[in-house]
């Protein structure tokens, strides 16, 4: 390894670690520094209840993993990710009993929602089916960083995607499937009115039909050990709890990769305000449960789905975000995310037991309990989830922010959905990626195109790395390995 390395990356979350291994795939040389004693970020897995009960702290289901352009390309199987589908990708129970269903088949999608929006979805959807690595490749790389592969496809796209929600959904004539698409633009965590929600609800609704919602087989934790082991196998290194305080702290190198907030980026690497104007967003509360039978929903389909939503009606759901968001306040009936790994994965429990995965939406920095209104929550739609508990494991904002310093305040979409942020993340750039100073880039959840396991911050943060030091000169090679091709 040359005493000049070209590239440090601090953070080994997914991101940080895909940055890595797209620079070390091009040749250079690399070292990733990560405060924590593994890999992971937002990427883990642990018995945080029982022994033998594995729960993911973070991400669960990863629609936009295994539908992501850089995992894609990436042989990650062989260092052990597999994804593991339930029947189901995802359930949002109902009032009567009954539920409307997120399924790979636009047809069963589209007949769960009734006959009056059937059509409505079809039309939603139809222009965009079978191109999903066309769509995910312009829309999760920097759309305007180049020449998109389908121009008037991601027009189209974008006309409907800039929208709220709240637009998008006047398409459909009853509630159900109001309240579907609401809740799939609830991962911004912003009130149903926030510009550009409904193309994360379009987005979601697309991965499922195209991809599914599959879960990472074992635990999350396997993507980023395969990410790991990948990048080692590239002649990579991964040095683990390493907390870095300064930029002077880390060996030097031509180019330095932060998948850390952009405020702990600024801290570290001495760009004062660079960043004041970055905002945070809302936060969750999270639970994990080790069960001691499957969860007993009263809609068959939500006892066969990976995911379930839990928000009887769009307006329940906009109440609840709007609450966290802008209100300040924890929800009275907090809107709900579900998951159910062991129905898809039945080893990461004891034989016969379950764990379940929900998070509700608070303040930032929130203090308080929502176990109880969580639970409420579930029992309204699965009567007996109670009696079904062996353990849980509670995190709200201020656990989460422990665990994983980028959910500053609990806020685990890594920044707020809000005014210019909504599209132009950290800041207004036409290189969203890079900062004030010429060797220092983002790569995390915090930069374009936003959160979610799927690494595309880190493909795009690397894109921006390699084009900078090709400005500079050739870049360092590792001994007896030639260079890749660069690949776009």
């Amino acid at each position: 390894m040359p005493s000049m390395r070209d590239a440090v990356v601090v953070g080994a979350g997914p991101n940080g670690l895909t940055a890595a291994v797209e620079l070390a795939r091009r040749g250079l040389s690399v070292e990733v520094f990560e405060a924590k004693e593994t890999v992971g970020g937002g990427a883990r897995t642990e018995e945080l209840t029982l022994p033998g009960f594995r729960h993911d702290p973070c991400s669960a289901a990863h629609p936009l993993g295994a539908g992501s352009p850089a995992f894609r390309s990436m042989p990650l199987e062989r260092y052990g990710l597999s994804w593991a589908h339930a029947e189901l990708p995802m359930a949002h129970p109902l009032p009567d009993g009954r539920a409307v269903v997120l399924a790979r088949s636009v047809g069963e999608t589209s007949a769960s929602l009734g006959p009056r929006d059937a059509v409505a979805y079809r039309r939603l959807v139809a222009p965009y089916l079978g191109r999903w690595d066309t769509l995910a490749g312009d829309f999760l790389t920097v759309p305007w960083d180049g020449l998109p592969r389908d121009p008037a496809l991601l027009a189209r796209f974008g006309v409907t995607g800039v929208q709220p929600v709240s637009w998008v959904a006047r398409r459909f004539r009853e509630d159900p499937a109001r309240a579907l698409l609401s809740g799939l633009a609830a991962h911004a965590i912003a009130p149903v009115s926030t510009p550009a929600t409904g193309g994360m609800a379009l987005v979601f609704a697309l991965a499922a039909h195209e991809v599914g919602w599959p879960f990472a087989r074992g635990g999350s934790q396997a993507i980023s050990d395969a990410l790991a082991g990948y990048l080692r196998d590239l002649g990579g290194a991964v040095h683990t709890g390493v907390e870095v305080k300064r930029l002077d702290e880390l060996p030097p190198a031509r180019a330095y990769v932060f998948d850390t907030s952009p405020l702990a980026l600024a801290r570290i690497a001495g760009l004062g305000s660079a960043f004041a104007n970055f905002r945070h967003g809302a936060a969750v509360f999270k639970i994990d449960y080790a069960l001691e039978g499957p969860a007993p929903w009263r809609a068959p389909e939500a006892r066969r789905a990976g995911t379930v939503q839990i928000g009887p009606s769009s307006g329940e759901i906009g109440a609840a975000l709007h609450a966290a968001a802008v209100e300040g306040r924890a929800p009275d009936v907090p809107f709900l995310i579900v998951t159910q790994p062991t129905l898809a994965d039945p080893g990461r429990a004891p034989e016969g037991k379950h764990v379940l995965w929900v998070y509700g939406h608070v303040p930032a920095y929130w203090e308080g309990d929502l176990t109880d209104a969580i639970e409420r929550q579930i029992e309204r739609f699965a009567p007996g989830f109670r009696d079904l508990v062996l353990a849980r494991a509670v995190a709200g904002p201020a656990e989460l922010a422990r665990r994983n310093a980028n959910y500053v305040g609990g806020d685990i979409a890594c920044g707020a959905f809000t005014g210019m942020q909504t599209l132009f993340r950290p800041r207004l750039s036409f290189t969203p990626h890079a900062t004030p100073h010429p060797a220092v880039f983002l790569c995390s959840a915090a930069s374009w195109p936003g959160p979610g396991v799927h690494g595309m911050g880190g493909h795009n943060a690397a894109r921006a790395v390699w084009r900078r030091l090709r400005q500079q000169g050739q870049p360092a090679r590792r001994a007896g390995r030639a260079a890749p091709r660069p690949r776009a």
